[in-house]
């Protein structure tokens, strides 16, 4: 659960939040081994029936999920909630980003079937909001952005009432014809994460470019500034707090409305280390501090991704920006 934070007042409460981000140095793991989680990050196993109808649907109708493939700690709650993120395209990337526990490899043919077969499945899961990703298409012409135009539109179709939201990755060298496309579309939320700092792409995010991330999302905005924009960064990597204000005021230059922040886990022995385990008491800080920046929303907490509590979230997000229009009006 995302906890409270004090709204940050002026210089003093400034650097209050300051004295709270004091990342725990996790001492270095030794080849092949996997660091303790604190307790504050620690889930329970998956399971009920629930849960079971929810992985039965999307093997029924042959649909990958991110839930799965990334290996998220909060899969037990939300399939149990019947919440569940589609990863289309397939299930294999043409990256190998460090911190990404999805396959590597040349992808299949595109499933022409998958964008009726997620709106069937938001159906079925009487979803009022859902959340679409996809593995890196490099490999396409359009990188990709074509199938999800095709999921907005089947979803529109089947269960018009469902608020779309789409996670997608940056189309490296498509990024303009990509957005332009999707736009189009009109999904409610345009998500594409930065994921860590600029000085750590290289080792962490090296297919991509920190600041072609920015443009595409400050682009979404300009083609359309109804649509809302949303972001996130992992922290435990081995950032400093300035670089994630940085980030922070990056993202507001490009009027991203939400920002997500999550503690990194590591999904196996062979990807990078976690560097901290961030208290919920720094994430707190954090929170106050990009508020203060200016975003719309804001979600920070160690187990915080990209799709949890996606549906609460843009209630929350709308909410927000209509306070704020009726402030400007007033």
């Amino acid at each position: 659960m995302i906890r409270a934070a004090v709204v940050v007042s002026g210089v003093d409460g400034y650097l209050r939040a300051m004295n709270e981000i004091t990342p725990i140095a996790h001492p270095a793991a030794q080849p092949e081994t996997r660091q303790r989680k604190p307790d504050w990050i620690r889930v329970k196993a998956p399971m009920g029936a629930v849960y079971n109808e929810t992985k039965g649907l999307m093997r029924r109708l042959g649909l990958n999920t991110v839930c799965e493939e990334a290996a998220c700690p909060n899969i037990g709650e939300c399939w149990t909630k019947k919440h569940a993120t589609v990863m289309i395209l397939g299930d294999t990337c043409t990256r190998a980003c460090a911190f990404c526990n999805v396959k590597t490899g040349m992808p299949r043919a595109v499933d022409a079937l998958e964008p009726q077969h997620t709106a069937d499945a938001a159906a079925e899961l009487g979803l009022e909001h859902i959340v679409i990703t996809s593995v890196d298409r490099d490999d396409l012409p359009d990188g990709g952005a074509s199938q999800f135009v095709k999921v907005i539109e089947a979803l529109r179709r089947t269960t018009p009432h469902t608020t779309i939201e789409i996670l997608t990755p940056d189309f490296r060298n498509k990024a303009q014809a990509a957005i332009e496309s999707i736009v189009t579309a009109r999904p409610d939320v345009y998500n594409h994460n930065l994921e860590t700092v600029p000085r750590l792409y290289p080792t962490i995010r090296p297919g991509a470019r920190y600041y072609a991330s920015l443009r595409l999302l400050e682009s979404v905005k300009r083609h359309d500034p109804s649509i809302f924009t949303k972001s996130g960064v992992m922290l435990g990597l081995g950032e400093e707090r300035l670089e994630v204000h940085q980030v922070m005021d990056d993202m507001r230059s490009a009027d991203i409305d939400f920002l997500t922040m999550g503690q990194y886990l590591q999904p196996t022995p062979r990807h990078a280390k976690v560097q901290d385990f961030v208290t919920p008491k720094a994430f707190d800080a954090y929170a106050a501090i990009a508020r203060a920046k200016g975003f719309l929303l804001v979600a920070s907490s160690p187990l915080t991704r990209s799709s949890y509590h996606a549906g609460d979230d843009f209630a929350r997000l709308r909410a927000a920006r209509e306070a704020k229009l009726a402030t400007v009006r007033v």
